[in-house]
C-alpha cells in the first residue's frame, strides 16, 4: 500500500548507543545506557517493584550535577533495589540492576556509606525563550507532525480506534467487538512504527475471564523526530513517564512530537505521537488497565510493509482475538452465575443502567463482568472505554455498536434484549425469562 506522503523506507533502528573509549563517561550517559538496559526487561512480577526504583534513579540523574550528588542518588538507589529482594529475587531485571549499581559505584568512587536521601528530580531552569525562526514552537520538523503532512485542500486521512478493557472486551479496528481469554502476553498491537502488548491474568481462580494487569508499550526510533521509548505500566504503578523517566522522544529535535501527558495521577495517562499522528488512552480503573488507541489507517496497516511474522496473526487490535481464545457468552459455566458473585442479573443490569444508559455492548459486556467477576469496578472500565470512544472514534455513528447475529435476533422480541439469553446461561435458569 503506497502511503499518503513520503516516509523513511529504512527499518527503525534499535534503541542502543556505544559510548567510546575516550574520556570518562558521564553519570548522565552511564545511568542512560543502565535505563534503556532495565526498560528491555519489562516482564516483572506485579509484587516486584524494580521499575520504580529505576525510575525514581533516573529522575533524580535526568541532568548534569556533582559527583557527591549522583553518588547520593547511586545510594539511594541501590537502598531501593535490595528492598525488593525479596519479591525480586528470581527476576533479570532485579540482578541487572544490582551488577549495574555495584560498576556505576566502582566507576564512580562512591562509598556504600554516606547520605542516602531519597532521589528527587531537581527542577530544571526555566527554558530559553526561543529565537523568532526557531522551528521549536511547533515541536520540530513537518515530518514530525503526520497530520501536517498532507496537503491543506487535501482529504484528511481515515483514522480508527481499537480498545481493550474489562475481562476482557476487545474493539477491533474494524469494530469487531469480542470478549476473550488471552490469559499470559499477548500483542496488541505491532507495526513498523509502535508495538503495545498486554499481560491478562484471571479475575478468579479457576475463571476463564481475565483482565490486564500489566502493559508495554515500544515506541521505534522515527526519522529525527524520536528515540525509541518504552512505556510501562501494571497494577498500582501508572507512570506519568517513559521506563526512563523522560516525558518525551528523547533529545532530538522533533522530541515533543512525542509526549507523556498525566490526566490523573496514577490513574489516567495519554502519550500522544504526534509524529504518528497516535493518541493512547491508559487508565487504571480498580485493580486493572485498560487501553485505548486512535490511529491513522496507514499506520495500521503499516505491518503489510515488514517481513512476514509469524505473530502478525496475533496481532489482536487487527485480526482480533483467536477463534480458541473468544468467550461465547451463551456458552458460560453456570459455576460463574451471577448470584455467587454477589450480583443477580437484574441487580447487576440496574448497576450497569446508571452509567451505561444505552443497551449497547458495552452496557452488556458491563453486565457480563459483573455476572462473572462480582466486580463493581467493571462498571466503572465499561464506562470509560465508551467514553474514550468518543474521545477517539471519527465516527460518531459508530460509538455504540450492537449485536447484530442470529443469537442477538431470537432475542429481538419487542422489549426483550440479548443479555436475557446471557442470563439465562450464567445462573443456570434460577432466573425467570421475561420481557424487560
Amino acid at each position: 500500500m503506497q502511503p499518503r506522503r513520503q516516509r523513511s523506507e529504512g527499518r527503525p533502528r534499535a534503541g542502543w548507543m556505544v559510548m567510546g573509549k575516550r574520556g570518562r563517561n558521564s553519570p548522565l550517559q552511564v545511568c542512560r545506557v543502565l535505563a534503556v538496559f532495565l526498560s528491555l526487561f519489562p516482564a516483572v512480577s506485579l509484587q516486584c517493584k524494580i521499575l520504580k526504583c529505576n525510575s525514581e534513579f533516573w529522575a533524580s540523574t535526568s541532568s548534569s550535577g556533582p559527583e557527591e550528588e549522583f553518588c547520593t542518588a547511586l545510594r539511594a538507589y541501590n537502598g531501593c533495589v535490595r528492598r525488593t529482594a525479596r519479591t525480586c529475587r528470581g527476576d533479570l531485571t532485579y540482578h541487572s540492576a544490582q551488577h549495574g549499581i555495584e560498576d556505576l559505584m566502582s566507576q564512580h568512587n562512591c562509598s556504600k556509606e554516606g547520605p542516602t536521601s531519597q532521589p528527587r528530580g531537581r527542577t530544571p531552569p526555566p527554558p530559553a525563550a526561543p529565537p523568532p525562526d526557531s522551528q521549536e514552537r511547533s515541536d520540530g520538523p513537518e515530518v514530525c507532525h503526520y497530520e501536517r503532512g498532507f496537503p491543506r485542500n487535501a482529504a484528511q486521512p481515515d483514522f480508527t480506534h481499537c480498545g481493550f478493557f474489562g475481562d476482557p472486551h476487545l474493539r477491533t479496528f474494524r469494530d469487531d467487538f469480542q470478549t476473550c481469554k488471552v490469559e499470559g502476553a499477548w500483542p496488541l498491537i505491532h507495526n513498523k512504527y509502535l508495538s503495545v502488548q498486554v499481560t491478562n491474568t484471571p479475575v478468579l481462580p479457576g475463571s476463564s475471564a481475565t483482565a490486564t494487569s500489566k502493559l508495554t508499550i515500544i515506541f521505534k526510533n522515527f526519522q529525527e523526530c524520536v528515540d525509541q521509548k518504552t512505556f510501562h505500566a501494571e497494577t498500582d504503578e501508572l507512570p506519568a513517564a517513559f521506563a526512563d523517566g523522560s516525558k518525551n522522544g528523547g533529545e532530538r529535535h522533533g522530541a515533543n512530537a512525542l509526549r507523556v501527558v498525566e490526566k490523573v495521577p496514577g490513574r489516567h495517562v495519554e502519550i500522544q505521537a504526534r509524529y504518528i499522528g497516535t493518541t493512547v488512552v491508559v487508565r487504571q480503573v480498580g485493580r486493572y488497565l485498560t487501553f485505548a488507541v486512535r490511529m491513522p489507517e496507514e499506520v495500521v496497516r503499516s505491518v503489510e510493509e515488514e517481513e512476514d511474522d509469524d505473530d502478525q496473526d496475533l496481532y489482536l487490535c487487527l485480526h482480533g482475538c483467536p477463534a480458541d481464545q473468544r468467550i461465547d457468552f451463551r456458552k458460560v459455566p453456570t459455576q460463574a452465575a451471577g448470584a455467587a458473585r454477589g450480583f443477580t442479573y437484574r441487580s447487576a443490569r440496574a448497576k450497569c443502567k446508571e452509567r451505561l444508559p444505552v443497551e449497547d455492548l458495552y452496557f452488556q459486556s458491563c453486565v457480563f463482568d459483573l455476572l462473572s467477576s462480582g466486580d463493581i469496578n467493571f462498571t466503572m472500565a465499561a464506562y470509560y472505554a465508551l467514553e474514550d470512544v468518543k474521545t477517539l472514534h471519527s465516527d460518531s455513528k459508530r460509538f455504540h455498536i450492537f449485536e447484530k447475529d442470529a443469537f442477538a435476533s431470537r432475542a429481538a422480541a419487542p422489549g426483550a434484549r440479548f443479555l436475557v439469553n446471557l442470563s439465562a446461561a450464567l445462573v443456570g435458569g434460577a432466573l425467570a425469562l421475561r420481557p424487560l
